[in-house]
């Protein structure tokens, strides 16, 4: 079979470049030996949003009496939560199917090897090989969760992102190693349904990439709700206890020991680079993914590796980026698509969300900068939502060219993407101080944090000089 495009891998990454290569007229196959959507449609982005939405109801009903209704009881069903989340899930992975048919994608079952640079073995799923000859590669294999180098961390309880997920019990205990996006979401979640949560980070900071200002707030925020943040503490190994767990830890004063039913590694994920053939066919790689040049291209002409095994940005909307921009160089377009400004959002309570450089990265780097924040308890919507913790805060340089936007607060995920318009092209305070803002949202957050950074904002007092 001849193809003018094969791509390895039909997660985000690699079923949008299909379809983009299909759509520029290219004769285009995906080779995908699980369910198509990858880690993010089913093992990470949408069910852990799918029970994060369960979470947050819970929290609505924690604090329902506020509003004036009163719920005298209520329980929760975790096989009904379940069933829903896999709904959305089958959903989802049906919807992506039916793009690829009609895109006239061929959808190939199986696990690919490369032959060559011009040829891949596919082992089907029946067990049958298929050869395809092609004139372009794109690797979009994805990553898989890190497991860490300690003494039990194979023992049974003991659970990666994948394994949590499809828990038809809500542990007593769970104990969280790593403050990253998947730690700090699971933690979340977890206290939400009522399970006594421990968060082991070995530093100082959560969400290393986020700005301290945000980060602070969100332990504080998490503390209050009951979760045990242990800062400074890294995990030697683990046992198994009478009934329990027993995680054994190094922190600021010494060994510690905590018990938990259940322990969830979240310290990453690791690019999936094995197996598929580099080593073959000369594409260089390491343990932070393949290397690609700024166009995804490979030191092998025509092999290109997009998404969470190039180890450049391991984000769903990443990858599905990268996978459009091969699509159009393949077939000849030129690109002039910006990789290097990419929104993070995590969903944790409250949601934070964040685009460009930190204040503590302009600090590092002593670059002159400006900062203003706006508090989302002087918001009139955040106010009648019950839900005004957290801020937004926008930084521009000495030209008031905005250059990043972070946000802690409600709808953070959803207000940050004007702040990626913002940033990405290098908007002025005045851009936006002119754009008028609907009333109530708390998109006006947004524009009252912007026009402080001239103390020019109206519902906000202005600072002393």
């Amino acid at each position: 079979m001849q193809m003018d495009v094969v791509v390895i891998g039909g997660g985000p990454g690699g079923y949008v470049a299909g379809i983009k290569a299909a759509q520029l007229g290219a004769k285009t196959c995906i080779i995908e030996m699980d369910k198509v959507g990858g880690t993010c449609l089913n093992r990470g982005c949408i069910p852990t949003k799918a029970l994060y939405r369960n979470a947050e109801i819970l929290n609505i009903l924690h604090e329902i009496d506020e509003f004036g209704i009163s719920v005298p009881s209520y329980e929760v069903d975790i096989n009904k939560v379940h069933d829903r989340k896999e709904k959305v899930v089958s959903t989802l992975v049906t919807g992506v199917e039916q793009l690829i048919k009609a895109n006239g994608v061929e959808l190939v079952s199986g696990k690919a090897t490369i032959k060559d640079k011009n040829t891949i073995v596919v082992t089907l799923n029946d067990g049958e090989t298929r050869e395809i000859t092609t004139k372009n590669i794109i690797i979009a294999t994805g990553s898989e969760p890190s497991i860490p180098s300690i003494e039990g961390a194979t023992l049974e309880g003991v659970l990666t992102s994948n394994e949590i997920l499809e828990l038809r019990e809500i542990p007593k205990r769970l104990l969280v190693v790593g403050g990253g996006v998947i730690g700090m979401e699971f933690a979340g979640i977890f206290n939400s349904l009522g399970t006594e949560v421990t968060v082991l980070q070995s530093g100082d900071r959560i969400l290393k990439f986020a700005d301290s200002d945000l980060t602070k707030r969100l332990v504080a925020s998490v503390k209050k709700k009951g979760v045990n943040m242990q800062l400074h503490t890294r995990i030697q190994k683990i046992e198994q206890g009478d009934g329990c767990l027993k995680v054994v830890a190094e922190g600021k004063k010494g060994e510690v020991t905590f018990e938990a039913d259940k322990v969830l590694m979240s310290i990453g994920r690791t690019p999936l680079v094995k197996g598929i053939g580099l080593e073959e066919v000369g594409v260089e790689f390491d343990g932070r993914g393949i290397k690609v040049n700024d166009k995804f291209e490979t030191n092998v002409e025509g092999i290109y590796a997009i998404g969470d095994v190039n180890g450049k940005s391991m984000l769903a909307h990443a990858a599905s980026h990268q996978g459009i921009t091969v699509a159009e160089l393949i077939m000849g377009h030129s690109s002039d698509a910006d990789h290097s400004l990419v929104p993070s959002c995590v969903f944790v309570f409250p949601e934070l969300s964040t685009i460009g450089p930190s204040e503590d990265e302009l600090k590092a780097e002593g670059k002159e900068y400006k900062a203003s924040k706006f508090m989302f308890a002087a918001n009139g919507k955040a106010l009648s939502l019950g839900e005004t913790e957290g801020l937004v805060k926008v930084l521009a340089d000495m030209d008031d060219t905005i250059i990043g936007v972070h946000i802690l607060g409600p709808h953070a995920s959803d207000l940050i993407h004007e702040g990626v318009l913002a940033v990405s092209r290098k908007l002025k305070v005045k851009d936006i101080a002119d754009t008028i803002h609907a009333h109530p949202t708390l998109s006006e957050s947004f524009v009252e944090a912007v026009l402080g950074i001239n103390n020019e904002a109206i519902h906000m007092v202005p600072k002393k000089k």
